[in-house]
């Protein structure tokens, strides 16, 4: 069922919305907002992991800024809202805030112990850092924006990881996207996929460009291969 736990920090406390399979242990996946906050499209994500087998968590990475954000993408209000808040956010201390979540989901009680990240968008790119500054299990990134102004670190990421482009991306120029694949190029850990014809977040439920063949691809490409890394059992 799901619901809401509480991540602790040196710096206080936030909440994180979780979902629970039905089997009594799974691995866990910490799902990583875009600039929305914790959302409908966040929840039903989590609610989609769940039904897959894995404990899935989303944690409130605004918490420092506003906490309990939860944008609706189809306003103008909420996307001036999200921008600024894009814009104020600290990505450096984020990654400490992922990886107290990490933290904390390997321990939750019916959990394995093994933890996987999926960010969408700003999720995207903090999956990619986290992945380069922290110990994670198994990493999925989709459309990261600027995940190309962070190249040099890419040489830091140990754990398996996917990422998802999408080719006619509005903000993630071509140009980026060939920067990425070539710094990745050869790494056996990274398996990049590209999805021709789609724009930025094909993914989101219900979203503006919202392509659901290429979604059902890249979401199914992605619940493979966190059953592969996490070693999970589910179906």
């Amino acid at each position: 069922m799901p619901s809401q736990i509480s991540i602790q920090t040196d710096d206080g406390a936030f909440d994180a919305y979780i979902a629970r399979p039905d089997q009594p242990m799974a691995p866990a996946v910490v799902v990583l907002h875009e600039a929305f906050g914790v959302n409908a499209d966040m929840r039903q994500t989590c609610n989609e992991l769940a039904a897959q087998g894995f404990v899935a968590l989303c944690p409130d990475l605004y918490w420092r800024l506003e906490p309990g954000v939860d944008l609706n993408v189809t306003t103008d209000a909420d996307w001036q809202k999200a921008q600024k808040l894009y814009a104020a956010f600290d990505r450096d201390t984020a990654v400490h805030d992922i990886a107290a979540t990490v933290r904390a989901a390997s321990a939750l009680e019916g959990t394995t112990g093994k933890v996987g990240l999926l960010g969408f968008c700003l999720g995207g790119l903090m999956t990619f850092l986290t992945a380069a500054r922290e110990r994670i299990d198994a990493a999925v990134a989709y459309h990261g924006a600027e995940t190309d102004k962070y190249l040099d670190e890419a040489c830091r990421i140990s754990a398996p990881m996917l990422m998802h482009l999408a080719e006619e991306d509005e903000f993630i120029p071509k140009a980026a996207q060939a920067q990425i694949k070539a710094t990745l190029a050869g790494r056996p850990n990274v398996e990049i996929y590209s999805y021709p014809g789609c724009a930025h977040a094909f993914a989101r439920h219900g979203g503006l460009h919202y392509d659901a063949d290429a979604a059902a691809l890249a979401n199914g490409r992605s619940w493979q291969f966190l059953r592969d890394h996490l070693r999970s059992s589910a179906v």
